[in-house]
């Protein structure tokens, strides 16, 4: 059984140092798979009409096909070149509940994230997100300056 390893990236240059990170740290480990996520900020509480729902649900659709080709792809084919075993998903929800959630769904042994002043998911994840994610986390969770 291999060590699996939660990265959460942003699109940004903070998410690429995460990932840089996890790639040292997976070559000290040995036998690790990598699970790359990107996180869609989303909330569930919204009330709107049957119509507003189905145009929601589309848009939610094309986010996630969006990330899938500008952040995911490209990710995944550099750590699949370099011999990682990687794979990726990209969900919508808050990201320190999601990115925990997987984490537990994974069985994962730590999770990398990255902090930056550059917005983002690490504007969004050095604030309240970090701190549960820190606090809360399932696994260890590894904040990469």
């Amino acid at each position: 059984m291999s060590a699996k390893l939660v990265i959460g990236l942003d699109g940004q240059g903070s998410g690429d140092r995460a990932l840089a990170y996890a790639k040292r740290l997976a070559k000290l480990i040995g036998t690790c798979d990598l699970i790359i996520v990107y996180v869609i900020e989303w909330s569930p509480y919204s009330f709107q009409t049957a119509e507003e729902n189905a145009q929601r649900h589309k848009r939610r659709d094309e986010e996630i096909a969006t990330a899938n080709d500008r952040i995911m792809e490209p990710a995944l084919a550099s750590l699949k070149a370099d011999g990682f075993n990687a794979r990726g998903i990209v969900r919508h929800g808050d990201v320190a509940d999601t990115l925990n959630a997987i984490c537990v769904e994974e069985r994962a042994e730590q999770l990398v994230v990255s902090r930056s002043s550059e917005g983002g998911f690490a504007k969004r994840i050095f604030g309240s997100s970090t701190a549960n994610l820190v606090m809360s986390a399932s696994v260890p969770v590894t904040v990469v300056g």
